[in-house]
């Protein structure tokens, strides 16, 4: 990336959308790049703004169009959205597709979490506010909310759209079932209808492959996969006997989390699955990723980096983004021997 004068907009890799594979949003006319670049537990007093920067100039060089945010991200929640609008000032916004949700826990009072129009539509003024932007691309439910009728959450993505505070819409961590019942709300009442899922999706947590895939092929609805790398335990991090003392496992889970998420049995796995890797000439990392974008109803796979080194590894996945039958087989096999 070429530096210019401070004050004036960077300059960017001309060659930049020749390296980056860019997928199909379900039926809809969109296209997001294979790899999207997400805040959460990055940017935002998690990291300096120096580096969040670093890591976003360098993606965007790389062809990374998407930037995911949510409300709620950073420390203090709005931290990430605050730290990243003032980066994207300097960024070319007709290029880039930016994102954030809403409903989880923001501010207190009733309005201050879950999907009630109240809520929806003053959660994204504030992260406007925040990102320094007329506009978001896509905007998403966050979590489903067992007190709001789907009407009303629907309703008001809707109104979101026709105000042209958003381009899309979406939901996030919404089982098969209530996906279902979304859509025929939007059908019912021909309401805006929904672009995409986001959804955990990795090669230790398959549950969209029997809940929810199966809906969103159905329907036109593109998927983007987060945890791709199962918490880091997908990584290079833990392929040794003795947990990393800088590891999120030793620092963030606690205890009693790290007898399920990094147990010796599982990180016995997770070395079997690096010799698969490397018999494809690739990282660990490199094939996780690679295996979630094999799947037909993946869009796109959301990784999240500190460093710039992170981003250039993640990227290089799409060299190699085929599976033989027996590969498929082997890493099923890893996955599901005790």
């Amino acid at each position: 990336m070429e530096q210019v004068l401070a004050g004036q907009p960077e300059v960017f890799n001309e060659n930049r959308y020749e390296q980056m594979h860019y997928n199909r949003c379900g039926r809809s006319g969109l296209q997001l790049p294979a790899i999207s670049l997400g805040a959460h537990e990055t940017y935002g007093s998690y990291r300096d703004e120096a580096s969040a920067r670093s890591c976003l100039y360098r993606a965007f060089d790389l062809g990374i169009t998407h930037f995911d945010l949510a409300n709620n991200y950073g420390r203090p929640p709005g931290a990430a959205e605050q730290l990243v609008g003032k980066i994207l000032r300097a960024m070319p916004r007709d290029e880039l597709l930016i994102s954030t949700k809403a409903g989880y826990h923001m501010w207190e009072g009733p309005y201050g979490e879950w999907l009630s129009k109240k809520s929806l539509v003053a959660s994204l003024d504030q992260s406007l506010r925040r990102l320094q932007l007329d506009y978001v691309d896509i905007f998403y439910a966050h979590r489903p909310d067992p007190q709001t009728p789907l009407e009303e959450t629907m309703g008001a993505l809707d109104l979101i759209v026709r105000q042209g505070k958003a381009l899309y819409i979406g939901i996030s961590n919404f089982s098969g079932a209530q996906l279902e019942q979304a859509i025929q709300v939007t059908q019912r009442l021909a309401l805006t209808p929904i672009l995409l899922h986001q959804q955990r999706y990795n090669i230790f947590e398959r549950r969209c492959e029997q809940d929810l895939f199966e809906h969103t092929q159905n329907n036109g609805i593109g998927v983007i996969a987060f945890s791709p790398l199962s918490k880091g335990l997908l990584s290079d991090k833990y392929l040794g006997e003795e947990l990393p003392i800088d590891s999120r496992a030793t620092n963030v889970w606690g205890k009693k989390s790290l007898e399920n998420v990094a147990s010796q049995e599982k990180r016995e796995k997770v070395r079997r699955l690096n010799t698969l890797a490397r018999q494809r000439d690739q990282t660990l990392p490199q094939m996780a990723i690679a295996w979630c974008l094999q799947h037909p109803a993946v869009s796109s796979v959301l990784i999240g980096a500190s460093r710039i080194e992170q981003i250039e590894e993640n990227v290089a996945a799409l060299d190699h983004v085929e599976f033989s039958p027996d590969e498929l087989q082997n890493i099923n096999q890893i996955v599901s021997n005790s």
